[in-house]
């Protein structure tokens, strides 16, 4: 009888330490979910304070959002660490990390491989296009059915005014993959890449 009583005390101190631990944990989750949707907001007010974004577009005519990247960036890692945290406090934090760290990993790679799979062949044929000045600003040329004067030659796109006042962004790979015909002065003169 008196091992099945302190089994029984066993039995409560478990659960009462295993309550006590979930009820940490969601405690950590919750401060921790508006810490970090906090400091999110309060880094990307920081940075569009400093005028992070239109600094980058003067240096390299890109328009990044690189303000609400880095809020978001924020808030999500503050979110990985309320997690880590919370797991902790379970003591189930070391196969769950492997596991949530190799996802992330590879989700993070993912994403990357995902947004520059256009921005690389087009920044290659921008170095092409300025390299060759295979085309120039002032320039009238016709591309897939489209005519219109360049206006403007970055890394990543070309815009192009059309006579109708319309503005068209071309990729710069679509320039180098395609036929572009340069207008001249009523005749026109072939450039094939």
């Amino acid at each position: 009888m008196a091992t099945y009583d302190r089994s029984l005390i066993y039995l409560k101190n478990l659960f009462a330490n295993l309550y006590l631990d979930i009820l940490a944990a969601v405690i950590i989750l919750l401060v921790g979910f508006v810490l970090a949707k906090l400091f999110g907001k309060i880094v990307q007010k920081v940075l569009h304070e400093i005028e992070v974004d239109s600094i980058l577009l003067k240096a390299t005519q890109i328009d990044v959002k690189f303000e609400g990247w880095a809020g978001t960036f924020v808030t999500y890692f503050v979110y990985f660490i309320t997690i880590i945290m919370a797991l902790n406090q379970l003591n189930i934090t070391t196969t769950v990390l492997q596991m949530l760290s190799g996802a992330v990993i590879i989700i993070f790679i993912i994403s990357i491989v995902l947004a520059i799979k256009d921005f690389v062949p087009n920044t290659f044929a921008g170095f092409y296009i300025y390299r060759n000045k295979f085309i120039e600003e002032g320039e009238t040329i016709r591309v897939k059915g489209i005519e219109g004067k360049v206006i403007h030659i970055n890394l990543v796109e070309t815009k192009i005014e059309t006579k109708d006042g319309d503005v068209v962004y071309i990729p710069n790979s679509v320039l180098t993959k395609t036929e572009v015909i340069k207008v001249f002065k009523g005749k026109k003169e072939k450039k094939d890449e």
